[in-house]
């Protein structure tokens, strides 16, 4: 055998066998998943002229996707008949009460006159910029949190209820009136 035949069977051969490896059994499947079938090439014995939508092989994790309504939610429960309900039970958030945020207040920029009151969840953050010292006061300091460090005053509502934080700016006091849930 010559030395350029040689190197075309090793060509050849190198090809042919890249090729047979990527076939679907050369792929191991990944520890977390389960062997799926494998797959052969049908022979015109195997094939059905009847069957033209091919069916979908599911993980055994998901169910297959259906082409069903989704189900109805359950039936709301009833209430027994009584003195009907006058408030709605308690939400973890509703549009006027924000989560546990960091509320931002810069006193430089926010005409506090306007500033009534507000509504956190437990661990939500007032953060008063640009007054010094001391000048920050709340009610009940059993239910927050505060500190003070370059001209910011941090308040942290640790406990549920209501607290009314008084500042000072322009020579009176301004109180807001905060609902912590």
């Amino acid at each position: 055998m010559s030395r350029t035949s040689f190197r075309r069977v090793v060509v050849v051969l190198a090809a042919t066998v890249g090729v047979a490896a990527c076939g679907a059994d050369a792929v191991s499947p990944l520890p977390v998943q389960p062997p799926g079938p494998t797959r052969t090439t049908p022979t015109p014995s195997t094939i059905s002229t009847t069957s033209a939508i091919p069916t979908p092989t599911g993980s055994p994790s998901r169910p297959p996707p259906t082409s069903a309504r989704p189900a109805a939610p359950p039936p709301t429960p009833t209430r027994t008949r009584g003195t009907p309900r006058t408030t709605p039970p308690p939400t973890d958030a509703t549009p006027a009460c924000q989560g546990a945020v960091r509320y931002d207040l810069p006193l430089a920029e926010t005409e506090i006159e306007l500033l009534k009151s507000l509504c956190f969840a437990t661990g939500a953050v007032l953060r008063i910029q640009g007054i010094g010292p001391g000048l920050v006061t709340v009610d009940r300091p059993e239910l927050v949190s505060q500190q003070y460090e370059a001209g910011v005053v941090d308040i942290r509502f640790v406990r549920p209820g209501t607290v009314a934080v008084t500042i000072p700016k322009e020579g009176r006091e301004h109180t807001i009136t905060v609902v912590v849930r």
